[in-house]
């Protein structure tokens, strides 16, 4: 299975590995600085998993989740998979 194309899903930006994310102290947060994309959204500093992601470009915030964008024929073979997986009704 390959990556995921990891893209901001309001505006498609893409962050390169020099982004940086701020643990945001006004929000309890540590105040540590680094790629969010590196810890699926966990701060390095203080452990805590960061369920929204706010895009540098258009400045909105996301799910962190929903900024994982695997490739369509992966997914359709995972449907497949798991339809192969299902008990028949028949």
């Amino acid at each position: 299975m390959s990556e995921p194309q990891i893209y901001c899903p309001q505006c498609a930006w893409r962050p390169l590995g020099t982004s940086r994310w701020v643990c945001a102290r006004q929000m309890g947060g540590c105040n540590t600085s680094w790629n969010t994309f590196w810890t699926g959204g966990v701060c390095p500093g203080c452990s805590y998993r960061w369920e929204i992601t706010a895009c540098h470009a258009c400045k909105r915030y996301s799910l962190h989740k929903d900024w994982y964008h695997w490739p369509e024929t992966e997914q359709h073979e995972s449907e497949h998979q798991l339809e192969a997986e299902q008990p028949s009704s028949r």
